[in-house]
């Protein structure tokens, strides 16, 4: 047994349940997931809420009593046929309606900047994938999914079983899915779509008026529930004041297979569900239930303010929906911030650094021309004056640039055998310049987002291999690659 001698002089500091707490009480200030902004936490003791399937509690696997109730209460808030908790996160969601919605060996159409848990549903069920591929702005910013190029490739493979796009993307792009869905029920298969970052579209019917003018919009995007999709997954966590794990699955028509979505939930979602996670999900939708339109009302007009003062920035730029809106998205989530570096002298990742080492302030993400900042519900209007004073500070500091911004890395890659081939096949590993031409075995991504540069089956082309190298010339993570710099193929 380990001594404990010296224990909190030392231990503490390298353990995580002390290392949370010293973050807890620091003050930085949360632009990240989850959506709760670690708020909400001091009347709930995790400890003595945590249950198993004791009596009186009833059982997420077959629930009949009081969890029961709860989903149908999720279900009435998102006005959709039946929702389902999920523990596992929207993971297991998105695995269990690829698998409900597909039959072994089969094919499916896909949004290729989807996350990798898509990806992991392709390979259990050996689907043949095709990919629909956005255009890319010039900051380096997937655009939305058209119905044009769904219905084109719907008629390119007439075998495919069932379609998925991720709406919006984690930069907040909308996709039209009332048309994409129209498009795919044509051709009599269901759609899928991972609303994952949208948990708080389709809550309210309320409008915004901006400026006091007859110009109005809807809050915030309608949910793909409402607009023809057939399985909708949301994560409560990302957006709405609930806990890390905690998502919803939305079963929206008829055309979606009940039994096939509970079975395929039985097998992917943990058979020891967290009661401390259902609490929080009962909460939130009960909270949101109760003062949605307030809370949403609030952050919107937070949003607003932030985003008027953000105008007189001189070299960082704020990314709104008027630079996406030009064909390029159907709809934006205004509770994306994206902070554009481009055409200065700092990268997003330089700019992210910065924000956390001399404001305190953590963001959720950054690219190389951008960093991203997620607000919710529960940020306040503190929480925005610090940001925005801080991004004029170092706009301060920052000059313009001719030079070549960061490359776009999210591009159409080469598809020489399928994942499960690619995955399951013989392997080497060779140094990242030598597997030049060669194909992929394993996925290569920045996490977060989770969006594979490189999925296995995939040739790995001199673009790519560049784009590894920016990437960890700025700093970044690149997932999949030894930190030997060797990269693992296929051995044909």
């Amino acid at each position: 047994m380990i001594g404990c001698r010296n224990y909190h002089d030392f231990w503490d500091r390298r353990m995580l349940d002390y290392k949370l707490k010293e973050y807890a009480q620091s003050n930085i200030y949360p632009f990240h997931m989850p959506g709760h902004k670690r708020k909400l936490t001091a009347d709930m003791d995790a400890y003595a809420i945590d249950i198993t399937e004791i009596d009186g509690f009833d059982n997420l696997h077959h629930a009949e009593d009081i969890i029961k109730e709860a989903q149908q209460r999720a279900a009435d808030l998102y006005g959709v046929k039946k929702s389902y908790y999920l523990v596992n996160g929207s993971t297991c969601g998105l695995l269990a309606a690829i698998c409900a919605a597909t039959e072994r060996r089969g094919e499916i159409l896909v949004a290729r900047n989807c996350h990798k848990a898509v990806y992991h549903s392709i390979y259990l069920q050996e689907l043949t994938p095709h990919y629909l591929y956005p255009d890319i702005t010039q900051e380096g910013i997937a655009c939305a999914i058209k119905s044009s190029a769904v219905k084109k490739a719907l008629e390119d493979y007439p075998n495919v079983q069932a379609v998925l796009v991720t709406s919006p993307t984690y930069d907040g792009v909308v996709s039209d899915i009332a048309e994409i869905a129209e498009v795919v029920h044509e051709n009599g298969i269901p759609l899928i779509v991972d609303e994952a970052h949208g948990a708080h579209f389709g809550l309210t019917e309320q409008l915004w008026y901006e400026n006091d003018s007859s110009e109005h919009s809807r809050m915030f995007p309608d949910s793909a529930a409402h607009c023809g999709a057939d399985l909708v997954i949301q994560s409560l966590h990302k957006t709405l004041p609930s806990l890390t794990q905690t998502a919803l699955l939305h079963i929206c028509t008829d055309r979606a297979l009940e039994k096939e979505v509970e079975r395929y939930l039985d097998i992917f979602e943990t058979s020891s569900p967290s009661y401390v996670f259902m609490a929080g999900m009962e909460r939130c939708i009960r909270m949101m239930a109760e003062d949605g339109e307030m809370l949403l009302n609030r952050l919107r007009q937070n949003l607003h303010a932030f985003c008027e003062k953000m105008k007189e920035l001189k070299h960082l730029r704020l990314l709104t929906a008027k630079d996406f809106l030009a064909g390029r998205a159907y709809d934006f989530d205004t509770s994306k911030i994206l902070i554009y570096t481009g055409n200065t002298n700092i990268t997003g990742k330089e700019l992210y650094d910065r924000l956390l080492k001399e404001y305190g302030l953590q963001l959720e993400m950054a690219s190389g021309n951008y960093a991203l900042a997620i607000a919710s519900v529960m940020d306040t209007k503190d929480g925005f004056d610090r940001l925005a004073e801080a991004l004029f500070e170092i706009d301060e500091t920052v000059v313009c640039s001719d030079e070549e911004t960061f490359p776009i890395i999210y591009t159409p890659q080469e598809q020489i055998c399928s994942l499960s081939e690619a995955i399951d096949g013989a392997h080497e590993l060779l140094s990242l310049e030598a597997a030049k031409d060669r194909v992929a075995a394993d996925y290569i991504y920045l996490y977060p987002p989770g969006i594979p540069l490189l999925a296995p089956g995939e040739r790995i082309t001199q673009k790519i291999i560049d784009d590894i190298c920016a990437c960890r010339e700025v700093g970044f993570t690149v997932h999949g690659l030894l930190p030997d710099n060797r990269i693992e193929v296929v051995n044909f």
